[in-house]
């Protein structure tokens, strides 16, 4: 070291040593109570926060779900084979979080951000707390957008925006994780990133759902946060956060997000086992107090943002399960009061063969028409004004009642519809066809052709190349299908 460096360094270091103070250093410590059922009490620690991270001495993680006069109540997180009572616990002062980047597009994680795949953990980015804080009122903005799921039924019947919050409702094997996973797949190509939150579902039902995932083209834009059955319920109860912070991450980026939560029942039977075994008085159905207030805090994440605000949006689309088709239940009342509208299959409509299984009477979108393209809004009115005639008069042809000729004319373009509405599994129709069909349908070109006839037309209309666009002038759309229509889908 020269001389004038080594003179520097002796005159930072003698400034130092003179401003240095002592002063006594505090540092509290817990100590473990009991531990059992993932849960933790621990005593001491008299600063600790809720939704603050404690650290044991054996490596295990927990987290703050409970404060008390003696005790602090602690959700297990990671738990090592050695923890015990009497263990030491330490604060860490920071709530719970995790690394947030574009690097975890096509990856799975669990709650944490700990990799399930084979590529390794991530330790770059963003960091992001799972302590969400809705947009405020200022950073929002009007929904203008569509977001297209590919069902035909959905896009021109109940039609979702994107920023809105839409929920699928039914009971289980309906289809309702179908019409999500089709939801995803429809985005490839459209500049929408996808987050699917696995919540309490079987181990072959994930894999199920990475498999459609990796089959249909999906994972390069997905992330998968998974905590499947038997996972802790900690974990299980920090899944949907966790796809919300990512979301809410990108979209402050300007990205178009969609998150799945598949499903939030499952989400609120984690957390009623946690409010139970840390000891919280039960409410209704033994679901806590605060079960709609979690739910809504999560869901209030869902918005579209003003350009100076970046102009991102995120789409929410929960699910979420009935009994015996009753929706009236606990947890479907608080989450429809919360959503802008919803989806909801029956299994009525399931057994005679109509899939998906919509129930067009109890599913609404009460602000997703306002983000309709103007063409497809204007042919869909007129198409939900003959489905709703056709199924008022449907009601008369089951007790063998004669009807005039022009209801018999409304029955027979209603079944029609039908057959036009029904969908298989994972079968995806673009924008264009749904309107090209729409604009066919209302002319009336399609009244000759039988019921059995529609899924043929729709197959050669999705086949046929379309230079045409959605802001193309109606004539020019009727001039196309015309010459189609009479040579039988022969050009």
């Amino acid at each position: 070291m020269n001389p004038l460096a080594r003179n520097n360094y002796l005159g930072r270091t003698e400034a130092w040593v003179h401003r240095y103070q002592p002063r006594l250093k505090i540092r509290e410590r817990g100590v473990l109570v009991s531990v059992g059922d993932g849960v933790a009490w621990v005593e001491g620690l008299p600063s600790a926060r809720m939704g603050e991270m404690l650290a044991f001495a054996d490596g295990s993680i927990g987290l703050v779900l409970d404060l008390s006069e003696h005790l602090i109540g602690a959700v297990m997180l990671r738990q090592s084979d050695t923890l015990m009572a009497g263990c030491e616990v330490l604060r860490t002062g920071r709530p719970l979080g995790l690394w947030g980047s574009d690097l975890l597009l096509g990856r799975i994680i669990d709650p944490l951000g700990g990799a399930l795949d084979s590529q390794g953990g991530l330790s770059e980015g963003h960091w992001m707390t799972l302590d969400l804080k809705s947009p405020a009122i200022i950073e929002r903005a009007m929904i203008h957008e569509p977001l297209y799921t590919g069902y035909r039924m959905i896009d021109a019947m109940i039609p979702i925006g994107k920023g809105q919050r839409q929920l699928i409702i039914g009971d289980e094997g309906l289809g309702r994780s179908s019409l999500a996973l089709g939801t995803v797949l429809n985005q490839r190509g459209r500049s929408v990133r996808c987050i699917y939150v696995s919540v309490g579902q079987k181990r072959t039902e994930v894999i199920r759902t990475l498999d459609t995932l990796q089959r249909g083209g999906g994972m390069p834009y997905t992330t998968v946060v998974s905590a499947d059955a038997g996972a802790p319920a900690g974990m299980q109860y920090l899944a949907p956060f966790t796809g919300a912070a990512l979301g809410t991450l990108w979209m402050r980026q300007g990205h178009d997000v969609l998150v799945i939560y598949d499903d939030l029942s499952a989400h609120a039977n984690s957390y009623r086992e946690l409010s139970l075994l840390l000891r919280r008085p039960p409410g209704r159905e033994a679901y806590p107090g605060d079960v709609f207030s979690i739910h809504a805090r999560l869901l209030e994440q869902a918005t579209c943002l003003a350009p100076e605000h970046g102009g991102g949006s995120l789409t929410a689309l929960p699910i979420a399960v009935t009994q015996q088709g009753e929706i009236s239940a606990y947890i479907p009342t608080n989450l429809i009061s919360i959503t802008d509208g919803q989806i909801y299959l029956t299994r009525q409509l399931f057994a005679a063969g109509f899939r998906p299984a919509i129930d067009i009477g109890r599913s609404v979108s009460r602000i997703g028409g306002k983000a309709q393209h103007p063409a497809i809004r204007k042919e869909a009115g007129r198409m939900k004004l003959d489905y709703s005639r056709f199924l008022e008069l449907e009601v008369f042809t089951t007790f063998g009642a004669r009807l005039e000729a022009s209801m018999e004319k409304i029955i027979q373009r209603g079944k029609q519809l039908r057959e036009l509405l029904k969908q298989e599994r994972l079968e995806l129709t673009s924008p264009q066809v749904q309107l090209a069909w729409l604009i066919a349908y209302n002319e009336g070109w399609l009244d000759s052709l039988p019921a059995q006839e529609m899924k043929r037309f729709l197959a050669r209309l999705a086949a046929e190349p379309l230079s045409l666009t959605l802001d193309t002038p109606r004539d020019q759309w009727k001039r196309w299908l015309q010459p189609f229509l009479k040579a039988g889908g022969e050009r």
